[in-house]
């Protein structure tokens, strides 16, 4: 059977009765609870939990390897490439699994906020709460619009479906399979919703540079007076607290594109990390998450249905997905001009960092390219003390091109909108994990919007010894020895071995950048 009649047998399957389509979301939320899928928690959220798997499967992920993309891609750990026939076998497995099943649930929507550049997307889901998911992650049609007139890619999702790598060709049970030849995204034998989400990111970052668009893996948000700030950084370091800032307007949490015409929004929702969440640290994610919402694998007490956000039983990665008309003070376009500011953020576990820096253009780039971060001790199995880890872009799991792609396009956009770069540290201060005390969120805040406001331009600078930061030597809200990260150690000695340390893992990590120009790779730390 065809790729094209397996499309007609999955159209053959909703046309005939067997899916529910674009249902809102009371009755999405009215199946899922009639088919026992979830819970409702106190603050009318629905709760439901992810089974073995509680985050992305990135080695279950395969790129068909189809020859209109074979030679723009990055083959390699991330991108590997899995055979035709195999997809095809699946695809077929997988149609007629879901032709067995009572019901199906379908939604509409687009990834992209600017009409030139959105991808239209048809989702099709065994689970209600995943249609549910979807319908608030992705960009719902405005009335007139109609996705399935357009030419764009369709999600499967059967997490009941089982793969057997001996017969399928898969690594595990699991398999999310991306087609750009035949516009389909293929997931079977995960739960986890996050798989969706992040799929469509991974076409995106494909599909969007062959229309000199950047595609980010960042939050953005902008001031009252239009200026826009660029939010990027890996799991565990502030993007999406730090973002939602009450001051400003929320563009987007996660996912950006950066068009000749601005920064516009691929999603329509956010989708928080909320281990530890509390209202006094960040109330517009806490009061989001209301009716609608989804939580992801969090503990919720069966007799009273609140939440404890605290409570990492089921997983660290708990997560709360709701749409951006749940925060107050959401930009409804989902778009924005050229940024003015952007924000690396990165979480030291090693505590050497400063607490913010300025970055020239080519050590923007150096640390774009970088995407640096810290795993802690018991975040995942078999840490037990922190790890640096270097994630390309802020976002190598989804980069289907080379990182130097995307790189190349930030440098030039930096260079043609005058935009400001800054490094900051959400890490430890004074010491590192286990040793120390996190860095203060308010100075953090503070150091962030004196940045935004263009207070931090004109301050004098020191330059660190060792990675080549401009360090403010001021900033309104923030002590002045806060800033200098050697000052706030009592082991001067200790502080100067673990930042010895830290850049020899910067510069060893930069070696599979050898081709970048001489001028980028010297714009690391000084060792």
């Amino acid at each position: 059977m065809s790729t094209v009649s397996l499309e007609s047998a999955l159209d053959h399957l909703i046309q005939q009765g067997q899916a529910e389509i674009d249902l809102p979301e009371p009755r999405l939320v009215e199946r899922a609870l009639a088919r026992n899928e979830g819970i409702l928690t106190k603050s009318g959220a629905f709760a439901a939990t992810t089974g073995a798997y509680t985050g992305r499967s990135p080695k279950d992920k395969f790129i068909v390897d189809e020859p209109a993309i074979r030679d723009d891609i990055d083959w390699g750990t991330v991108n590997t490439p899995v055979e035709k026939d195999i997809f095809s076998t699946l695809y077929r497995k997988v149609i007629h699994y879901l032709g067995q099943q009572n019901n199906l649930f379908v939604t509409h929507g687009y990834a992209g906020k600017d009409r030139h550049y959105r991808l239209p997307l048809k989702i099709v889901n065994e689970y209600a709460w995943h249609n549910l998911f979807a319908r608030q992650l992705f960009i719902r049609p405005e009335d007139g619009e109609n996705p399935e007139d357009e030419d764009g890619f369709t999600i499967i999702s059967a997490p009941g479906f089982k793969a057997d790598p001996e017969v399928d060709g898969t690594r595990s049970e699991v398999f999310v399979h991306i087609s750009f030849e035949e516009k389909v995204v293929l997931i079977g034998g995960t739960e986890y919703a996050g798989e969706m989400k992040k799929s469509i990111f991974s076409v995106m970052n494909h599909l969007l540079p062959a229309q000199e668009v950047l595609p980010m893996h960042c939050s953005a948000n902008t001031g009252v007076e239009g200026d826009v700030a660029l939010f990027f950084g890996l799991s565990g370091t502030g993007k999406t607290t730090l973002s939602a800032d009450p001051k400003r307007y929320l563009i987007g949490d996660d996912e950006h594109g950066w068009s000749e015409n601005g920064i516009f929004n691929i999603e329509g929702g956010c989708y928080a990390k909320c281990i530890n969440l509390s209202k006094e640290k960040e109330p517009d994610i806490y009061d989001a998450i209301r009716f609608g919402a989804v939580l992801e694998n969090v503990v919720v007490d069966e007799k009273s249905r609140l939440p404890d956000y605290d409570d990492s039983f089921l997983t660290e990665n708990t997560r709360a997905a709701y749409p951006l008309d749940h925060i107050d003070n959401m930009l409804p376009q989902g778009k924005g001009g050229h940024p003015s500011s952007i924000i690396f953020l990165t979480a030291d576990a090693f505590g050497v960092l400063p607490p913010i820096s300025k970055l020239t253009k080519e050590q923007a780039m150096y640390h774009f390219l970088s995407g640096y971060t810290s795993k802690l001790a018991g975040t995942e199995r078999g840490i037990t003390e922190p790890e640096a880890t270097f994630s390309s872009c802020f976002g190598a799991p989804f980069l289907p091109r080379h990182a130097s792609v995307y790189a190349e396009m930030l440098g030039e956009k930096i260079d043609t909108h005058e935009s400001n770069v800054f490094l900051v540290n959400t890490g430890w201060a004074g010491g590192g994990y286990g040793v120390s005390e996190r860095i203060d969120l308010a100075h953090t805040r503070a150091m962030v919007q004196a940045a935004l406001e263009g207070e931090l331009n004109q301050v004098e600078t020191l330059e660190d010894p060792v990675f080549g930061l401009h360090v403010p030597t001021r900033c309104p809200g923030v002590p002045d020895h806060v800033l200098q990260q050697r000052e706030a150690w009592n082991d001067l000695e200790a502080y100067d071995q673990k930042a010895r340390e830290l850049a020899s893992k910067f510069r060893q990590n930069f070696e599979r950048f050898s081709h970048v120009p001489k001028h980028i790779r010297e714009a690391g730390p000084l060792l």
